[in-house]
C-alpha cells in the first residue's frame, strides 16, 4: 500500500498523462473518423430518405416539447419510446466521435454547440427537401441531448486518451513566450 500513497493524485503537480504511442492515437483517429463517415451515411439513410405515404401526415414544429407531449400522447409506449429513444441514440455517436475526430471541438458546450447546429441544418434539410418529412425542434433537442450522454459517457475519455493535452506549465510557458 505505501507505492499507493506516493502515487500522484489527477490534478497533482507531476500527475500530467502520458499521451498514447503516436501509432496508437493516429489508429484511434482513423478508426474514429471511419465511424463518423458510417454514422454520417446512417443519419443520411435515416432523416432523408423520402416517405410520400407520411406528407399528409407531417407538420413542422418549431414549438419545443410540442412533439414529445405527442409522442408520449400515442396509445403504445413503445411508440413512443421508439421516437424519443431512437433521436437520443441517433446523437450518442457525435457525443463520442466528434472530440476524437476534431480535438479543437473539445468541451462540453463546443460539442452540444456543434451538434445544435449539425441537426439543425439535417432538420432543415429533411423540411425543406425531402418529401413526406419535417423540421421538429424537438427532434434537435433530442439529438443534442444523446451527444450529452455519449459525451459524458464515452466521448471525453476517448478524446483525452487520444489528443493529451501539454502540461499547464508548458501552455503558460508559450503563452508568456509569445506575449
Amino acid at each position: 500500500m505505501a507505492g499507493a500513497a506516493s502515487r500522484p493524485r489527477a490534478g497533482a503537480p507531476g500527475s500530467e498523462r502520458r499521451p498514447l504511442p503516436l501509432p496508437v492515437r493516429l489508429l484511434a483517429m482513423l478508426c474514429a473518423f471511419a465511424f463518423m463517415v458510417a454514422f454520417a451515411v446512417v443519419l443520411a439513410k435515416l432523416t432523408l430518405q423520402p416517405s410520400p405515404a407520411s406528407e399528409a401526415l407531417t407538420h413542422s414544429n418549431l414549438r419545443p416539447g410540442s412533439s414529445l407531449k405527442a409522442y408520449l400522447d400515442q396509445p403504445e409506449l413503445r411508440d413512443a419510446v421508439r421516437q424519443i429513444g431512437g433521436n437520443i441514440l441517433l446523437g450518442v455517436p457525435f457525443g463520442i466521435l466528434v472530440p476524437v475526430v476534431a480535438p479543437r471541438t473539445r468541451g462540453l458546450l463546443r460539442v452540444l454547440l456543434l451538434t445544435a447546429v449539425v441537426m439543425l441544418l439535417v432538420e432543415f434539410a429533411q423540411g425543406a427537401l425531402v418529401t413526406g418529412r419535417a423540421f421538429d425542434i424537438d427532434d434537435v433537442i433530442l439529438n443534442t441531448a444523446g451527444a450529452l450522454i455519449g459525451y459524458l459517457l464515452l466521448g471525453r475519455r476517448l478524446s483525452r486518451a487520444v489528443h493529451a493535452r501539454k502540461p499547464r506549465r508548458e501552455r503558460a510557458g508559450k503563452a508568456t513566450a509569445s506575449s
